[in-house]
């Protein structure tokens, strides 16, 4: 059994969090500045000395430091010295950089196809109706075999699609222009804050999430004394992704679903496969529809089994639903600031929802403990050995032995180039897809268009220069150049004159080499017997079915 996580103390009163109950998930909140990622370190930091790996956003930038063996100010040892707290052993943990934009990190990118409807549709910020015709584009696009897989494979299947509705109507309902052009105008503004980097292959392989790596056990003096395994953790450059909020919310969404449908049941371990950090877990469930909340709900609910565990981090308790909030076991509530009506809600439910300590007092009292906690105070509430909340301490959040604070642009690049995936998700790949068979096909069509078009000319050149001929030798035509008994261009009395003029134009007549070329009567009597033939036909079809399925016709 992995030894327990300490994670803060006040004097005698210590706080473990045990590894065994970690996937039961956890809430991390407070003001701006009071310490949660700090705090967010140092539970990271012990996870991966277990050997856990772990996920977190870096959103300010400053959780880089945690590849580099970290050193005490002076400022920060005298606080730690009035708190009665011991000096953190240096420690340095492995770390792979991820960046969605690919300039900090190593690229990550999801296919369209895997993205799926309902987390594309949050993304693009779709309506109803909107969202009921992304789902019928992907639903076609399966159906006839055309791969998703960047923004130009789905921009390609929309006009597709917006072209040659009335085809789909029958059998996958209505598809509105007016919606086809609101997710277009969706994508371009996806596209003008660099989402199209996303989408596109070689698509993240989660497993690269899951890795350990063997480390000294004394950073100071690396390559000397025996190694351990360490997880490895994993960060995401996320400063220049919160300017595309709904990108980095469905972002991360997707990944906890791949992690969901892709890890296999394990049940209860001794420590989890893993750890996922939601920081500014707010962005996750704001405006979002209900079926997404409901998913987010199933997905924390069941990836435990998983054996993932999920901390939200945010400022406020209530930025997380009640449905999803009910599933989070571990609780540390930094300071919160009670300035407005909803500070004031939230600060009385997180009181309300923490297990009572009578040291602490009451409820009201819990709620003004919350208030007055200094910079790195907490009140914590981790699970116990038979799975039941602890009762709250009041307690000082231990430091991490790791740098605290971001990294150079040269330990970046160090990073980068010695990472377990270097080199493996740089270069792109294009395969066939939809974009390119439907481009083939459009090619394609055009080309016989044009065949068609000029076998129809050359046709109607033959037929020209064939009358042409004729007129000139005036072979049963009846027409001559110039006629010896009368005006020149009228037809020869041979030919009937006017009167057989008129009689051709209505009856019909026989072209020089045997062809009819009906009358405007015959014509008209041929329209006539289709029409009644068409709706003879009809009424003994509907009969024959009409008797076939048991049904009565209409009279």
């Amino acid at each position: 059994m992995p030894d327990p996580i300490l994670v803060a103390q006040h004097g005698s009163i210590e706080c473990f969090m045990l590894p065994a109950l970690a996937n039961r998930h956890g809430l991390i909140t407070g003001a701006t500045g009071t310490g949660k990622t700090i705090t967010l370190q140092t539970l990271a930091e012990n996870f991966s000395r277990l050997g856990v790996p772990v996920f977190m956003a870096d959103v300010k930038g400053d959780l880089t430091g945690i590849t580099q063996a970290g050193s005490i100010a002076p400022k920060l040892a005298a606080l730690l010295h009035e708190r009665g707290l011991p000096l953190p052993e240096p420690l340095q943990c492995p770390a792979m950089l991820w960046d969605v934009f690919g300039t900090h990190g190593h690229p990550v990118r999801a296919t369209v196809s895997d993205m799926g409807p309902l987390l594309l549709a949050r993304m693009l910020a779709l309506n109803d109706t909107q969202a009921g015709v992304l789902s019928l584009v992907f639903r076609i696009a399966d159906d006839n075999g055309l791969l998703l897989l960047d923004m130009k494979d789905l921009r390609a299947m929309l006009q597709f699609v917006g072209d040659n509705g009335s085809q789909f109507t029958t059998e996958y309902g209505n598809v509105s222009a007016a919606s086809v052009g609101a997710i277009q105008r969706g994508l371009l503004q996806i596209e003008e804050q660099g989402g199209d980097k996303f989408f596109g292959e070689p698509m993240l392989d989660i497993s690269d999430f899951l890795q350990t790596v063997d480390m000294p056990r004394t950073a100071s003096a690396p390559g000397s004394g025996p190694s351990m395994p360490m997880g490895v953790i994993n960060i995401l450059t996320a400063d220049k992704l919160m300017n595309a909020p709904r990108l980095y919310a469905t972002f991360l969404l997707w990944m906890l679903s791949e992690l969901f449908e892709l890890l296999p049941e394990v049940g209860d371990l001794d420590k989890p496969k893993l750890v996922f950090f939601f920081d500014e877990a707010h962005l996750l469930f704001k405006d979002a529809p209900p079926a997404l909340v409901e998913r987010i709900e199933l997905v924390v609910r069941l990836v435990r089994s998983k054996g993932v565990g999920v901390y939200f981090v945010t400022q406020n308790p209530l930025d997380v639903p009640d449905t999803v909030l009910a599933q989070l076991g571990n609780r540390v509530q930094h300071a919160l600031r009670a300035f407005t009506p909803r500070d004031q809600k939230a600060v009385k439910a997180a009181a309300s929802t923490m297990r009572a300590n009578p040291k602490i007092g009451s409820t009201d009292q819990m709620t003004t403990a919350i208030t007055e906690l200094a910079v790195g105070e907490a009140l914590i509430s981790f699970l116990d050995a038979k799975g039941r909340p602890s009762v709250t301490e009041r307690v000082y959040v231990l430091p991490p032995g790791s740098q605290i604070g971001p990294i150079t642009a040269e330990q970046r690049q160090a990073l980068l180039r010695t990472s377990l995936v270097a080199g493996t998700y740089e270069k792109t790949a294009d395969r066939e897809s939809a974009y390119e068979r439907l481009k083939g096909r459009a090619t394609a069509s055009a080309d016989t268009a044009s065949a068609s078009a000029a076998s129809a000319d050359a046709a109607s050149a033959g037929t020209a220069a064939a009358g042409t001929r004729a007129g000139k030798t005036g072979a049963d035509g009846g027409f001559t150049l110039g006629n010896p008994g009368g005006a020149a261009g009228v037809p020869a009395a041979a030919g009937g004159g006017m009167m057989d003029m008129v009689k051709d134009i209505m009856l019909g007549s026989t072209g020089p080499r045997g062809g009819r070329h009906p009358g405007l009567a015959e014509k008209a009597a041929s329209s006539a017997m289709r029409s009644i033939g068409s709706a003879v036909g009809r009424e003994i079809i509907r009969g024959v079915l009409g008797s076939l399925l048991g049904g009565s016709r209409r009279r």
